[in-house]
């Protein structure tokens, strides 16, 4: 990526409220992703755009969020936090770091996944005069996300948040939720209250006449806010519709990914694409996928199903037992002949009593 500076921000601070229960114990920037914490995605495909000097804007489960990604080394980067004292909206948190930017900047929100050229992207940041760009895809549902109307020539002309009226909706074009900001506009973010950088910043923008552009593009991308979004992700991955710079962990076998110390009765199946974390344990006769994502340490008893389902580390899972479609967070026990079905999401430490059947 070319220019003055290589730096990002990345809007960690939400709650993760839609991704409840998984997030009461775990903050949304580290959830795991293939056994990776979610952000170590948007890190790889930051450095593999040349971007190593990274700002997280964080205000929940702070030390959760540093525990898990530390200085930035282990991802070949540095890391430093920024910390609300209280919330301060998607502005407020790109503002709360812009004593430590320079030059022009990429933000983004800390619940995108996608393989976005980021240097595309700057290339046309610099060739069009921008001063600020967002990047923009086409939407079949654009009420979910912000509308972006732009001219022929790329230049923002309206930005609608979440519109509900028919009327509305001008354009499919949708806020993908990564931008190029120029440092010094930051200073027009108001520091004593909380902003929306969508709702006030742009638009202001566009209302002074600061040149402003959107940048259209069709890389994967996915919003990870909700668990069914989470889970798909997953599948996503496995399937190899996203080029991301980060392969799963694992060694790649028949088309699974297994990782260290992982214990297969000969009678077990592992149907791919499917991923085993390290000291997974895996009884006779189950048959695990395809697209199952299994956490460290994590146990499936004889005879038990687990396909298109995400168990976090520790699971335990009883004989018989079977789970379709399911998100299962930390040091959960699933009883034996339990029923999980599709769009159970279970918090961590929770326990499923034999023969339970869920959703009823």
């Amino acid at each position: 990526m070319n220019g003055e500076a290589r730096q990002a921000v990345i809007l960690a601070g939400g709650q993760g409220t839609r991704l409840r229960p998984l997030t009461f114990g775990r903050p949304k920037p580290v959830v795991p992703l293939l056994n990776r914490p979610f952000l170590a995605y948007q890190l790889a495909l930051l450095r593999e755009h040349g971007i190593t000097d990274v700002i997280l804007s964080c205000s929940y489960r702070v030390d959760d969020v540093r525990g898990a990604l530390g200085d930035g080394g282990a991802f070949g980067m540095q890391l430093r936090y920024v910390v609300e004292a209280s919330p301060l909206g998607t502005g407020g948190g790109v503002r709360n770091a812009a004593d430590l930017t320079r030059g022009t900047i990429v933000v983004l929100n800390g619940d995108v996944l996608t393989d976005a050229d980021l240097s595309a992207m700057r290339s046309f940041h610099e060739a069009s005069g921008s001063r600020t760009t967002i990047f923009l895809i086409r939407s079949d549902n654009p009420r979910a996300y912000g509308l972006v109307r732009t001219g022929h020539d790329g230049r923002l002309q309206q930005f609608l948040e979440k519109p509900t009226a028919d009327e509305e909706i001008t354009t499919d074009t949708i806020n993908a939720g990564i931008y190029l900001i120029d440092a010094d506009l930051l200073a027009r973010i108001p520091t004593d209250r909380p902003v929306s950088i969508e709702r006030e910043f742009f638009p202001r923008l566009i209302a002074d006449g600061i040149p402003s552009f959107g940048w259209l593009a069709s890389p994967y991308w996915r919003d990870i806010g909700s668990p069914t979004a989470y889970l798909e992700a997953h599948v996503d991955l496995l399937d190899g519709r996203a080029r991301m710079p980060l392969a799963p962990p694992g060694d790649h076998e028949a088309g699974n990914w297994l990782g260290r110390g992982v214990k297969i009765d000969a009678r077990a199946v592992i149907e791919p694409p499917s991923l085993l974390g390290d000291d997974v344990t895996l009884g006779a006769d189950c048959h695990v996928g395809p697209h199952a994502v299994l956490g460290n340490c994590v146990t499936i008893g004889t005879r038990a199903r687990v396909q298109r389902t995400v168990l976090w580390e520790r699971v335990q899972v009883g004989a018989g037992a079977v789970l379709r479609g399911c998100v299962v967070a930390a040091d959960t026990k699933v009883g034996v002949h339990a029923e999980l079905g599709p769009g159970v999401v279970l918090e961590a430490g929770a326990v499923v009593p034999e023969r339970t059947r869920l959703p009823r």
